[in-house]
């Protein structure tokens, strides 16, 4: 069978729309896949503070693995939220709990700016003020860095940005 160079152009292009979203192709790296038990349903984000690490289930005993920041000691949380929002270059307005903390900041950041935190993209959660969110300081990424947030590389929420919706499941445990 010869196959024109038009379509196997097409039937790449096809192809790759449904192995991966846009975000993820233009990724210098993909997140690892590896083995994950747990008991949660394919499409599951579930979120491990002790190991700082972001784990999308894909089912059969397998889940994308993210490196992440997490809450720093007396702002971790655990329970059972969902995706209410996703922002790709979001502005942000700090909680009132860091403005205390920090009162010079202003009411909102802009996108953009090299003050605003959460970098490229951001996806809020249901039931408070946390989101997942990019970074303009990937160097925090794998600590106990932030007020409750899940911080991720700019790359890497992008990559996540691409795979998920609104009303994904998101589990933290401790």
């Amino acid at each position: 069978m010869i196959i024109s160079y038009r379509s196997a152009a097409v039937i790449l292009t096809i192809l790759l729309l449904f192995v991966a979203p846009p975000t993820a192709m233009a990724r210098a790296s993909a997140p690892d896949v590896v083995q994950f038990e747990g008991g949660m349903a394919a499409g599951t984000i579930v979120v491990r503070t002790s190991e700082r690490r972001l784990y999308l289930v894909l089912g059969h005993g397998r889940a994308l693995r993210y490196v992440v920041g997490v809450g720093r000691a007396g702002a971790q949380w655990s329970g059972t939220s969902r995706i209410d929002g996703m922002f790709i270059r979001p502005h942000w307005a700090p909680p009132a709990e860091i403005r205390r903390d920090r009162p010079n900041l202003p009411a909102v950041i802009a996108s953009g700016s090299p003050a605003n935190p959460m970098g490229a993209a951001a996806m809020t959660l249901s039931g408070g003020s946390y989101a997942i969110h990019g970074t303009n300081r990937p160097a925090s990424i794998g600590g106990f860095v932030s007020y409750g947030c899940i911080r991720m590389q700019n790359d890497d929420i992008l990559d996540l940005y691409g795979r998920v919706h609104v009303g994904t499941r998101v589990v933290v445990t401790h």
